[in-house]
């Protein structure tokens, strides 16, 4: 992710926790976003259980979704 993005994604990465828990209950996943971080390849999104794929593709798909990115520029989500 460039840097502009992750500048863009953090001023407002509160109300994306937010957003993105939401989005994860209406799938009926059982995890949730603790907080997101930034790292040099870009964000770092923090859940308090492993993730499925499914999960993934989601909050993936939230991130492009969000206001003032790039999705052009959005990475596939991967486990660390």
């Amino acid at each position: 992710m460039s840097n502009n993005n992750k500048k863009n994604f953090m001023d407002k990465s509160n109300a994306y926790v937010s957003n993105m828990n939401r989005a994860l209950k209406n799938i009926k996943s059982n995890i949730s976003v603790n907080f997101i971080c930034t790292d040099t390849a870009g964000i770092i999104v923090v859940t308090n259980k492993v993730t499925s794929s499914l999960d993934l593709q989601t909050i993936k798909q939230y991130v492009k979704d969000a206001n003032y990115i790039n999705s052009n520029k959005v990475n596939s989500p991967r486990l660390l």
